[in-house]
């Protein structure tokens, strides 16, 4: 199992260009399901969540082909297509459960294995069961998938006003792409709005989709016939770029960060300013300064546009090492503190009491062996040990290649002194 050697204390100094977002990849993926004809994405992250989304349609059916350009995939999903996603290939990624939608809009019926993913508390599918069943889905669980068809009568899904018990990001997507091709218009209420869903919207509204309201709550797709094949960027990973942010911020140094968006980062650059970090923006860069300790800054994490719970644990990293004490709240996943322990293994000072955590910095971190428990955990371990005396080695990094795009060798091209073991 592939460990990280980190030795700390270095500045980091340069460029990274900040590759396409995970989380907007996925989706965009399962949306080729929706037409006969080929899409062409552009950006797409070299990820191994990438690459099992990529080998569950291919066991669908669709044809995929890597372009010779870095990150360029074209998709082909022509009849016949199997619409079955089985547990073998979906029990290590959630985001699997975004089949759904699309195989049921345009083939009326689908075999999904519940997901898995990290281990950072329940996400249940019972808000993307019930959603699709108002859109006319009579969906069953049976031995551990969700087998689903269009209710008896019904030769298309319809629309519907969906309003969900909270707000999920996955669960708006479903509905979005299903909703395209549903028979009438659908609304959806309390949708959530991270960008990701509006680069979504996007690439359907390429497709032929009527959309209109992404970006906001509230959401209206006017279903279509048919859509067609398009050409789609994938955008830029704002947690990739903050997970950046919060590396130069803790080590110092001066890096500008290519490809990236401030205008999705706002509630982590207010934060990072406020700990003294000087930020510049402008059309596709941003760029960081830092030096010294900083200020501990505490934060409550939340829905976007508020601080998001995918950079809690790089920030928390952050902290540790800097002036002050700060309280994190952890508002979205229950089990989301289990870097904790081993940010402690390197020297922090941290306690937690429920979804509350109070950091206490402390002047220098020391470098341990330590275990990453999950994707964002496994980013913040890194952080520490970039920062931490000595040499950090990370444990079961296979969590952050699910979701960052050969960080380390990013790392080393700005003067990290890091390196990949293989055992």
């Amino acid at each position: 199992m592939d460990q990280l050697s980190i030795t700390g204390g270095k500045p980091l100094n340069g460029e990274v260009v900040i590759s396409g977002a995970k989380n907007a990849a996925l989706p965009e993926l399962c949306a080729t399901l929706l037409t006969s004809e080929a899409v062409t994405l552009h950006n797409v992250p070299r990820l191994r969540d990438v690459a099992t989304m990529r080998k569950l349609l291919d066991n669908m059916g669709v044809k995929t082909e890597t372009l010779g350009e870095r990150g360029g995939m074209v998709l082909h999903a022509a009849d016949p297509i199997e619409a079955d996603a089985p547990y073998e290939l979906v029990k290590t990624m959630r985001a699997s459960v975004l089949v759904l939608g699309p195989l049921l809009a345009r083939f009326g019926r689908a075999r999904v294995s519940l997901p898995g993913g990290c281990a950072i508390g329940s996400r249940p599918v019972d808000q993307h069961i019930k959603g699709l069943q108002a859109m006319g889905a009579q969906i069953d669980v049976e031995h551990g998938y969700m087998v689903a068809r269009l209710a008896s009568g019904l030769t298309r899904l319809k629309g519907a006003r969906i309003t969900t018990d909270m707000v999920t990001v996955t669960g708006t997507e479903n509905f979005l792409m299903a909703a395209t091709l549903a028979e009438g218009e659908t609304v959806l209420e309390n949708a959530a709005q991270e960008p990701e869903i509006p680069d979504l919207a996007e690439m359907l509204i390429a497709m032929g989709a009527q959309i209109e309201g992404h970006g906001t709550s509230r959401i209206r797709i006017q279903g279509v016939d048919r859509l067609h094949g398009c050409t789609h960027q994938v955008v830029a990973d704002r947690i990739e770029a903050g997970t950046f942010l919060c590396a130069v911020a803790a080590t110092g140094g001066d890096v500008i960060l290519r490809h990236a968006r401030a205008d999705h980062l706002d509630a982590v650059i207010v934060k990072l300013r406020d700990a003294g970090a000087q930020i510049e923006a402008g059309e596709g860069f941003i760029r960081v300064r830092a030096s010294g300790r900083l200020q501990a800054q505490g934060f409550r994490t939340t829905e976007y546009p508020g601080f998001p719970t995918d950079m809690q644990a790089q920030f928390m990293a952050l902290n540790c090492i800097s002036h002050g004490t700060s309280t994190v709240t952890e508002t979205i996943f229950e089990n989301r503190f289990m870097h904790v322990n081993e940010l402690v293994r390197l020297g922090a000072h941290i306690q937690t009491d429920g979804k509350v955590a109070v950091v206490e910095g402390v002047p220098r971190l020391s470098g341990a062996t330590v275990m990453a428990t999950d994707l964002r955990a496994s980013a913040s371990l890194v952080i520490a040990g970039l920062v931490a005396q000595g040499v950090t080695t990370v444990d079961r990094i296979y969590h952050l290649d699910r979701g960052y795009d050969q960080m380390e060798e990013k790392l080393r091209a700005i003067g990290a002194q890091i390196e990949r073991i293989t055992p």
